[in-house]
């Protein structure tokens, strides 16, 4: 079966696009990228549910600012390998998939934008790895200091993250999130987000994906090995010039927890979204992506 055939969602029309595979740090990882091969790269992580699809808007214009951009499915989700264990999503595990990425571009490093879990791993990859990252953006996830510290302090964020619980049952969650056609997952992000933001079109899409063999399991491990096999960073502070986005009609993560995490960085700007969501990316694209180009080329504003 070909990679077309065998996708979850076209190639968006954009000049260089090309989907494949690399070997990085024991795992293959499903990759779509596009813009010049020579340009300096910029790897976009997708969150929870989702996968490489969730950036197909920002490809455009960042291969057209002559970054050379690379979008792999993330461990465990779509098309990428899904190695069982929860040692196989620690976020050490996870970080250290970037680096080896970045290293498959020639460059020793990239610029690097997460959402949500994506967000996440980024954060790690500057905090374990800085050599790794020249620039770093952030999309509606905190430092994981500030994470920690608010989730065992504030009630509200306690009560938020419940889902993060349920995930560390047994089996139970996968059933869960598999049944009426994924209407967990879908619920989450049509539920969360401003009326519109996805159509059916893009949920056939994200059931692909979701409908792998082991895809949802894979997904909810990334859950259990956060709280079973923690792998805190060796330092706190981000020295990458950092750049924070965040929709701060967020239903999972309280607001303050973004303005905590800029003071974590050495370099950071934050731009608030009052009236988007968590999916933020989706919600605001052209903005996004107008900040994102600005922040990675040196450009945005003190």
């Amino acid at each position: 079966m070909s990679d077309s055939e065998r996708a979850s969602a076209p190639l968006p029309d954009v000049p260089g696009i090309e989907r494949g595979y690399r070997e990085v740090n024991g795992v293959e990882l499903h990759t779509v990228t596009a813009g010049d091969p020579g340009g300096q790269p910029v790897v976009l992580l997708h969150g929870f549910p989702e996968f490489w699809y969730e950036w197909r808007e920002y490809l455009d214009p960042l291969a057209e600012a002559g970054y050379r951009v690379v979008v792999p499915d993330q461990r465990g989700y779509n098309l990428s390998g899904k190695p069982t264990g929860l040692d196989a999503y620690s976020i050490d595990t996870l970080a250290a998939d970037i680096v080896d990425l970045i290293e498959t571009t020639g460059r020793e490093s990239a610029h690097v934008v997460g959402h949500d879990w994506g967000a996440a791993v980024a954060w790690d990859l500057a905090l374990r790895h800085p050599e790794s990252v020249d620039r770093l953006g952030i999309v509606n996830v905190p430092h994981p200091t500030v994470f920690q510290r608010t989730l065992t302090a504030d009630l509200t964020q306690l009560r938020n993250s419940w889902y993060m619980f349920f995930f560390q049952l047994p089996l139970l969650p996968e059933w869960t999130s598999s049944r009426n056609r994924f209407a967990f997952f879908v619920n989450t992000m049509e539920g969360g987000s401003r009326p519109g933001t996805f159509d059916e079109p893009d949920f056939e899409r994200y059931r692909r994906a979701w409908s792998r063999a082991d895809a949802v399991g894979s997904m909810i491990n990334w859950y259990r090995a956060l709280f079973r096999r923690r792998r805190d960073p060796p330092r706190e502070r981000v020295d990458a010039p950092t750049l924070v986005v965040w929709g701060e009609n967020d239903q999972a993560l309280v607001p303050r927890m973004a303005e905590e995490s800029v003071q974590f960085c050495s370099d950071g700007r934050l731009e608030r979204f009052p009236d988007a969501t968590h999916w933020v990316p989706h919600e605001r694209r052209d903005r996004v992506a107008a900040l994102l180009l600005e922040h990675l080329d040196g450009s945005a504003p003190a």
